[in-house]
């Protein structure tokens, strides 16, 4: 059985940026063209559901229990608006189209910056700032958010509770049907 440290907050999402940094390293190995366009697709699925779950639990803990937790929320949506707006744009093109390659490092570059002030300020902040039980709630509560999470980018789609709870998992239903529509990987 696991253990509550295990769905803890920190380990939630620090899991999540190792699963994402595995995929980036596979994406810059130089795979194969087709192979590169589901990996681009598969890591946008993450991306999305990973930022959807911090946007509607993660962001909020940091404005309750961190003395700059607004500042550091409002810098870290504005960040997932972003990569959100390359994700988009990198979702309607083909691996061998001449943006994918300066879109999907320009990504990269981005979502690694994101990773590194997470784990080094929020993360670390929140870590000192909740209680135990409290950061294991908020990891059961991501975990459940990205269950029901869109898998697509929606760059306009709100991006603070309580609308962001509200529309989301509406959103995530048309988005797994059109996954399913078009066979892509999630």
């Amino acid at each position: 059985m696991a253990s509550e440290q295990d769905n803890d907050l920190i380990t939630v999402i620090t899991s999540d940026h190792r699963a994402v940094e595995e995929v980036f390293a596979e994406l810059e190995s130089g795979t194969d063209w087709a192979h590169r366009k589901d990996l681009t697709d598969h890591v946008i699925a993450e991306l999305v559901r990973h930022s959807v779950a911090e946007e509607q639990f993660v962001y909020p803990a940091a404005r309750e229990y961190l003395e700059n937790g607004d500042e550091l929320a409002d810098k870290e949506i504005r960040e997932h608006a972003e990569a959100e707006e390359v994700m988009k744009e990198l979702e309607g093109l083909q691996s061998d189209d001449s943006q994918f390659d300066d879109l999907l490092g320009r990504l990269i570059r981005d979502v690694r910056h994101h990773i590194e002030d997470e784990e080094n300020v929020l993360l670390p902040g929140l870590r000192a700032a909740c209680s135990v039980e409290e950061l294991g709630r908020l990891g059961r509560k991501v975990l459940d958010a990205k269950k029901s999470a869109p898998t697509r980018p929606h760059p306009s789609a709100p991006d603070k509770p309580p609308a962001n709870r509200l529309l989301d998992p509406g959103v995530a239903f048309i988005d797994k049907i059109r996954d399913a529509l078009s066979s892509r990987p999630t």
